[in-house]
């Protein structure tokens, strides 16, 4: 049996179908929570198609993005996984004294490089949309 909705608030479409739309509920247990109405979703604890039909046309409608903020969004995106690889690849040789001093001066340098060249990674002329991603030393 789904909980029944009788009142919403913010309505916003986040797809240019408005087939998802955020919105924030009055849950009778809860009060009001955020909840994100999806037309495909096809769990019905709160059925979506009341939902909407309380909903209506009462919703602002689906911006597209700018390509700004796109942009944004992916270098956010490029800067967490070059973060990833610093922290997983690189910091564990590095940061321990015992690896790298069984090193030769040349695999230390190769290592110094690559963690050099992925902190550059933003100043990439194509960043944040093509990325030419530096070798991980063997």
């Amino acid at each position: 049996m789904s909980i029944p909705i009788t009142e919403y608030r913010n309505a916003k479409s986040y797809a240019a179908d408005n087939s998802r739309i955020d919105v924030e509920i009055n849950h009778p247990e809860y009060g009001w929570i955020p909840y994100s109405c999806n037309s495909f979703d096809t769990d019905m604890t709160i059925n979506n198609d009341d939902l909407l039909a309380l909903i209506g046309d009462d919703f602002e409608p689906y911006v597209a993005p700018t390509q700004e903020e796109l942009d944004a969004e992916k270098s956010q995106d490029v800067r967490a996984w070059r973060d990833h690889l610093l922290q997983s690849e690189v910091d564990p040789i590095v940061s321990n004294a015992l690896r790298w001093a069984e090193m030769s001066s040349d695999k230390q340098a190769e290592w110094a490089q690559y963690r050099t060249n992925l902190l550059n990674v933003p100043q990439q002329s194509s960043f944040p949309n093509s990325i030419s991603w530096p070798t991980k030393p063997e």
